[in-house]
């Protein structure tokens, strides 16, 4: 899933929280839905920008000789800009984008 093409707000946003019970009927178990969607899609966006920031490093770099590269801060500030892993994930709950079993009680 393309989490940048989401169209989650950047900022946060008054919610109705009856919106949150509906599907699981608990506000509780809803928040750990959301919480491991959120820890999935940092692990995603932090996992594409460490690949795409290595192309920039190379094997000479030492303390005195640090380069600006430009293409490198303007990558970092776009994934700075992206909203939030928990605004993406509430995005997603509340669309129905994500699916979610309880587990068996024995």
């Amino acid at each position: 899933m393309d989490v940048k093409r989401n169209n989650a707000p950047a900022n946060t946003i008054t919610r109705d929280i009856e919106r949150f019970t509906a599907p699981t009927g608990n506000i509780y178990e809803s928040v750990m839905v959301i919480a491991k969607r959120a820890n999935q899609i940092s692990a995603e966006l932090k996992q594409e920008l460490s690949k795409k920031l290595e192309e920039f490093t190379s094997i000479s770099d030492n303390l005195e000789e640090v380069f600006e590269n430009k293409e490198q801060i303007e990558m970092s500030k776009y994934y700075e800009k992206l909203p939030k892993a928990t605004l993406l994930a509430i995005q997603e709950f509340l669309e129905e984008k994500i699916y979610f079993r309880k587990a068996e009680s024995k």
